[in-house]
């Protein structure tokens, strides 16, 4: 599981972050001593301080760190990259995403971005390129497309806030898990709309055959301690060997566990 630091996040701010900078801090170590070693962040969402901040607290080594950008030209790019790793004061970042692609032909549009962040890549700055789509034609583009090592999908057992209903998405993360690409899902409980069913939500996601991490956006450590309890007892009832198509995939290190 993910530590998500982007409820109704845009314009550089979310609910993580309007919690204030000491108290988004705090919960993200707070989630790190419960286990879990995943941060999901976007330059949209303005946490990328909270998550250096943290790191400091935690250890940079120890964490799984994603952002996004928005970027749609090289220039953006070029602007917005190298700001982004001052901003999570790190010499590398886990997993970068071209942020909310909306339209099917994103691989044509955005090929100057995507050459520009291969070259992170191939310094090793980015361990692992990617996005998160808000389309069904940009997520379909995503699963052919061989530059994208991971997608940021939209899954629920309802179809709330998604692309397509949960039949259709999963047949298409179903590909991209057989072309080696890693996939957390986001989206989860539904932006909270199917927060009276979270049990139900969280296993839905955690039984997918297809999907290797989620990302959740917790507000509290009250938050924190259901869901980790949570998806320890799923675990303890189906451990990691015994839960099909887990395998450790391009910078998601293995961790579809808290």
């Amino acid at each position: 599981m993910r530590s998500g630091t982007g409820t109704q996040g845009w314009n550089r701010q979310s609910n993580q972050t309007r919690l204030g900078f000491q108290a988004c801090v705090d919960l993200l170590c707070y989630a790190y001593d419960r286990g879990i070693r995943f941060i999901d962040s976007a330059d949209m969402y303005g946490s990328h301080p909270h998550v250096a901040a943290a790191a400091k607290v935690v250890g940079r080594e120890n964490l799984t760190i994603t952002t996004k950008t928005v970027a749609k030209d090289l220039e953006s790019a070029k602007r917005d990259i190298p700001r982004i790793f001052r901003e999570l004061e790190t010499d590398y970042v886990d997993i970068l995403l071209l942020h909310c692609m909306t339209t099917a032909e994103w691989p044509e549009r955005m090929r100057p971005v995507m050459d520009y962040l291969s070259e992170w890549k191939e310094q090793g700055r980015i361990r692992a390129l990617g996005v998160s789509c808000h389309h069904f034609g940009a997520f379909e583009r995503a699963a052919e497309e061989p530059w994208v090592d991971v997608v940021l999908a939209r899954i629920n057992f309802d179809g709330v806030h998604m692309d397509e209903r949960p039949e259709h998405v999963i047949r298409v993360l179903r590909r991209m898990h057989e072309q080696g690409k890693g996939i957390y899902g986001m989206k989860v409980v539904g932006q909270k709309q199917l927060a009276s069913e979270w049990r139900q939500a969280i296993k839905f996601v955690f039984d997918l055959d297809c999907v290797h991490a989620m990302t959740i956006g917790m507000e509290s450590r009250e938050e924190v301690d259901r869901n980790v309890d949570y998806i320890n007892s799923l675990f303890e009832s189906a451990p990691p060997g015994s839960v099909p198509l887990r395998p450790e995939r391009p910078g998601l290190g293995g961790t579809a566990q808290t």
